[in-house]
């Protein structure tokens, strides 16, 4: 093992991190090559001759058509690498909104966030750094279907679902749907699956520690837990952590703040793992990706947190982090990075993220009204949703038999896309459509439906 990654994991050995570490977790380091020495260069160097770059009069080259597209960059911010970590002022910025964002926390309760290119890679980078083949991490059943990909397919660690919601939904995908439609209020997590999951993979990890990922609000349920749901949450963690298993929570949050009901919690659990207990890690991906409506900027921050860790442990987890991205993408795009530290200061934009959360909301509200006046074929229940981009459905027969994608191809045949999740949930991307549009693509999914039925 490469001296610099053992430097790094004595300073973890010992913490919940250490404990957690993936075999390829522990081998990462951030070498002092290239990167580092170009960076020591730069403070001191008269002349620097280290980076790849090719400058005159001390600028960048950059063609003058580029220029012109970005010209509210500088040319170093449109064409220089960024340092593997981020631009610093991006960094900082980002720490700052999440200590507006999450009021509860304070500035030593977490690290320094780390730019990653999108929280697709961001969450494959903790599994990097924590997932080792054979290990086991709980996720939410519906989920996203990427989590597969990054947690099984590239590290072969196992996804064990958690059913979300309560019995009424039944125990997972495949069985049948009770009669009616709109969910009760008040119906939400399922708790005692919950609790359960995490008591079997409790024993199941013979001291390998225990890994979960919370995604709120919830893809593609549209979900986010109650203040009671999330005290429950965190207190099934702190549970297990006074029992003296390792935890990790990977606070998935890339809708965070697209909140439509009173009584749900406004902070990201994030805060609430941070700082709960020495044997809990808590990791944050988030981002402006959804949160400041910059989709293909693929700009986001892993950031870590835990009542156990002081600030060389977080020094260890960024370079080991900065181990992972620059072995892969070196770093992340540098004009995106700018592009949106300049939004996130300009006077304007708090005025329009309301004026674009507003939109959301009303859309969510329209398709609440539609659910609340329309009885659903039998074949169909709506999830419970109060946030985010989604709801979703769960698609069933009378003798248990999943009719998602048999619906979703019937109503792309009718000019509507929406997104199966196997045979068993229908995925209905409300932030995509017209408020004037819903009544007519959920009047078709009804009908089509009903017809399949």
């Amino acid at each position: 093992m490469d001296p610099l990654a053992v430097e790094l994991n004595g300073l973890l050995d010992g913490s919940v991190a250490g404990s957690l570490l993936s075999s390829l977790g522990r081998r990462l380091f951030f070498p002092r090559g290239i990167i580092a020495q170009a960076a020591e260069a730069k403070k001191t160097a008269r002349i620097n001759a280290t980076l790849g770059m090719a400058f005159r009069e001390g600028k960048p080259l950059v063609f003058s058509a580029l220029a012109r597209q970005v010209s509210g960059l500088k040319p170093e911010e449109a064409v220089v690498y960024a340092p593997t970590a981020g631009v610093e002022g991006f960094r900082r910025a980002w720490k700052e909104s999440l200590l507006q964002k999450n009021p509860s926390l304070g500035e030593d309760d977490f690290s320094l966030p780390v730019v990653v290119p999108g929280i697709t890679a961001g969450i494959s980078y903790v599994a990097d750094l924590f997932l080792d083949e054979g290990q086991t991490v709980l996720a939410g059943d519906p989920s996203w279907d990427n989590y597969s990909l990054i947690f099984t397919e590239r590290r072969g660690a196992l996804i064990k679902g958690i059913p979300l919601f309560d019995s009424s939904h039944g125990e997972g995908g495949g069985v049948p749907v009770r009669q009616g439609g709109n969910p009760p209020e008040g119906r939400g997590l399922n708790l005692a699956a919950f609790e359960k999951a995490l008591e079997e993979t409790e024993a199941a990890a013979s001291g390998g520690g225990l890994r979960i990922i919370l995604n709120f609000p919830q893809n593609p349920s549209g979900y986010t837990p109650t203040l009671a749901e999330a005290d429950a949450l965190v207190r099934m963690a702190a549970r297990l952590a006074d029992r003296g298993v390792s935890v990790l929570v990977i606070c998935d949050d890339a809708y965070f703040g697209l909140f439509y009901e009173a009584g749900t919690i406004r902070e990201s659990l994030f805060s609430r793992f941070a700082v709960l207990h020495e044997k809990v890690l808590a990791v944050k991906v988030d981002g402006p990706t959804k949160e400041d409506y910059v989709w293909g900027l693929r700009s986001a921050f892993v950031s870590f947190g835990s009542k156990g860790l002081d600030g060389a442990a977080y020094g260890a987890l960024e370079k080991k982090l900065m181990g992972a991205i620059r072995s892969s993408v070196s770093c992340a795009n540098t004009p995106a990075q700018y592009l949106t530290l300049k939004t996130m200061k300009d006077p304007a934009t708090a005025k329009e993220r309301e004026l674009f959360f507003d939109l959301l909301r009303n859309r969510y509200r329209r398709v609440k009204r539609f659910l609340e006046e329309h009885p659903a074929p039998p074949v169909l229940e709506a999830l419970p949703f109060n946030s985010g981009y989604f709801m979703s459905f769960r698609c069933g027969d009378s003798r248990g038999r999943g009719m998602a994608e048999e619906l979703r191809q019937a109503l792309l045949k009718k000019g509507i896309g929406t997104i199966a999740l196997g045979d068993t949930y229908l995925r209905v991307t409300f932030a995509a459509i017209e408020e004037e549009e819903i009544p007519q693509v959920f009047g078709a999914i009804y009908e089509t439906a009903g017809e399949l039925g």
